[in-house]
């Protein structure tokens, strides 16, 4: 199965885009869901489709998967960046704690239920 038909991508993806949606276009905020909800959300989302574009271009095409390492890699390059790096670049950004944990809880996510080979 193609991660992009996979349900357990394709519910995040979703949910990502209607708060992307709903915060820039509509500008409604929940003050909850605006702070942490895309930080849950973008372990799968980013991780899934960087996974669906190296089973495009792999040799071992919907049996290629990520190794733990990989995906622990993936989840320290964000949070140094987002909650190390950014915030002392730019006030656009904040270190929240939070959002660390976030980040472990999708990428666990993302390695249980979208990171399986295909037979």
């Amino acid at each position: 199965m193609h991660v992009f038909k996979n349900p357990y991508f394709l519910f995040p993806a979703l949910l990502f885009w209607v708060n992307q949606y709903l915060e820039r276009i509509r500008e409604v905020f929940i003050p909850f869901i605006h702070s942490y909800f895309d930080d849950l959300l973008a372990m799968p989302v980013v991780l899934g489709i960087t996974l669906q574009v190296y089973r495009w271009i792999h040799p071992l095409k919907n049996n290629f998967v990520f190794t733990p390492t990989q995906i622990m890699v993936g989840f320290i390059y964000f949070s140094f960046l987002f909650e190390g790096l950014l915030p002392m670049w730019s006030s656009t950004y904040t270190r929240d704690f939070w959002d660390v944990v976030c980040y472990l809880i999708g990428a666990v996510y993302f390695c249980f239920l979208i990171n399986k080979k295909v037979y």
